[in-house]
């Protein structure tokens, strides 16, 4: 907290808590029950702030209202700052690594609590192997997962994945679905403009997500495309919720190619038209004009020696300055480099680069097969901020940041706090209410999370004090990993994880499960 604000300093003798004038010091970590007071507490509904206090005993809030210290407890002065439910990263990949920083600093410098991973069709297991590992190595932060498509096929159909599944392959899929739903699997994740999900066919993935909706899970996508193919694949996307009855979400929303950039108005008129006749369809979006992926993403039939292909790419999808190196095996040295100063070196169209950078990556695929997921990522400049804000302000989108920790997109970093500095305090935008709802309860009901995102008794703390006047962004492409500043106080399950803008050290972080907190 910050001291100009608070003026408060606790210190313990004989055993309680008592409150005198003096420094501030914020959320102890291991008191049973703490009283924060003086916030403007914004409780994830949307309501506007009102001035309440909040007790929280063990990892739970027990009150909210007028209330009174008890003897013993801890006192929480907080006036001038905001106290909110935790953040919830509706479409994560910051569990990449394995949680080898499980205080996971970036996350909670912007006030994140949980976040969900498991996106894109990929997963790292089984649900109930990944969860017992999250048991045995926590980390600062709650994390719930989906089930990958692509990691389906790959369990069923190994390296001979170029093809559309058998039906016998499809109904061996469904029955690890089946088995991770019911050991707390959100759903289903599809990554169908990626190998393995690119070569399915939409019966396929039909009848898994008639799967996921019968053991009452949820279907996300990251569909066949964000360009070109736009519109086939949100048709794809709304004939799975109609045909199933499963709620569906669009992942990282974007309007990807040049030639449709202003468009945005017209694709959530359609959403809102699917809304209106029954479909349950929701998009998760993160605040950049800037996308992180593969360098062979653009090229939907994998032929990577067309170079009209790749011209198209560096013309309608992106540009050569606008696609920047974040990672790059075969030759480090590229890494922050755009195709446009690569091309440049080498004296060449930026087209054939691209298709010798993709073709060089691949052998170090071959190469190295257990770390092609670590081959090469590039950061690709897509999207118009007007489409991008559109798509911030739709009522039915939640905030995520599609981010990874070491990654070299700012989103890992900045993202919620960004919502609240850009769409909020300069652009108004958002209420502050809105984009608060958008990072919690919204998110928890589009992801199936219960009794977290909103500040209401029974509800578990997960809570986050800042400063709204202050919270900003510093994450730059060029520094991707500059700590949000402006939050003071995170707890995890009523445990202090952040105090003063720096990790505690502990690791009250829970694997959850579908249906349950």
């Amino acid at each position: 907290m910050r001291n100009s604000k608070i003026l408060v300093r606790t210190i313990r003798k004989l055993g309680t808590w008592v409150l005198l004038f003096g420094v501030a010091l914020p959320f102890p970590a291991t008191a049973a029950s703490t009283l924060i007071t003086g916030a403007d507490v914004y409780d994830g509904s949307g309501a506007p702030a009102r001035r309440v206090s909040v007790r929280v005993e063990d990892d739970r809030i027990v009150a909210v209202g007028s209330l009174r210290p008890h003897r013993g407890e801890t006192v929480i002065d907080a006036r001038g700052l905001t106290l909110a439910p935790g953040f919830i990263d509706s479409h994560s990949h910051h569990d990449r690594g394995d949680f080898s920083n499980p205080s996971m600093p970036p996350l909670l410098a912007q006030g994140v609590t949980t976040i969900v991973v498991g996106q894109d069709g990929e997963s790292d297991g089984p649900f109930a192997d990944l969860a017992a590992r999250f048991a045995a190595h926590p980390a600062a932060v709650n994390v719930a997962a989906y089930t990958g498509h692509g990691y389906l096929r790959e369990r069923v159909m190994g390296t001979d994945y170029k093809r559309v599944a058998a039906p016998a392959e499809v109904a061996a899929m469904q029955a690890l679905l089946a088995a991770d739903l019911n050991a707390g699997s959100l759903g289903l994740s599809t990554g169908l403009e990626y190998d393995p999900g690119i070569y399915s066919n939409h019966d396929e993935v039909l009848a898994l997500a008639r799967t996921a909706a019968g053991g009452g899970g949820r279907y996300i996508s990251h569909m066949r495309s964000e360009d070109t193919g736009f519109d086939a694949a949100l048709d794809e996307l709304l004939d799975i919720g109609e045909k199933t009855g499963i709620q569906v979400q669009v992942s990282h929303i974007k309007l990807g190619l040049v030639d449709r950039w202003g468009g945005a108005k017209a694709v959530l008129a359609k959403l809102d038209a699917a809304r209106a006749r029954g479909i349950d369809v929701t998009a998760d979006v993160y605040p950049y004009e800037y996308w992180q992926s593969t360098l062979t993403v653009l090229f939907p039939k994998r032929d990577f020696t067309d170079l009209s292909a790749a011209r198209f790419a560096l013309t309608h999808l992106t540009t050569p300055e606008g696609m920047r190196l974040g990672l790059y095996a075969p030759d480090p040295s590229l890494v922050g480099h755009t195709i446009a100063e690569i091309a440049a070196q080498h004296h060449e169209e930026p087209a054939a680069t691209y298709l010798w950078l993709i073709q060089k990556s691949e052998v170090w695929k071959a190469d190295h097969p257990e770390q092609a997921d670590k081959a090469e990522a590039v950061i690709g400049t897509a999207m118009d901020p007007n489409d991008v804000a559109d798509f911030v302000t739709w009522p039915h989108s939640n905030i995520c940041s599609d981010g990874m920790i070491g990654s070299r997109h700012p989103r890992g970093a900045g993202a919620f706090a960004k919502v609240l500095r850009l769409y909020v305090r300069e652009q108004h935008r958002l209420t502050l209410a809105e984009a608060i709802r958008k990072m919690t309860s919204l998110a928890a009901d589009h992801v199936g999370i219960k009794g977290r995102g909103l500040i209401r008794a029974g509800y578990k703390a997960d809570l986050v004090l800042f400063d709204p006047d202050r919270i900003t962004d510093r994450a730059t492409v060029e520094s991707p990993g500059a700590l949000a500043v402006g939050v003071s106080d995170v707890m995890v399950n009523g445990a202090m994880v952040y105090r003063d803008g720096r990790s505690t050290g502990t690791f009250p972080g829970r694997f959850l499960k579908r249906g349950q907190e």
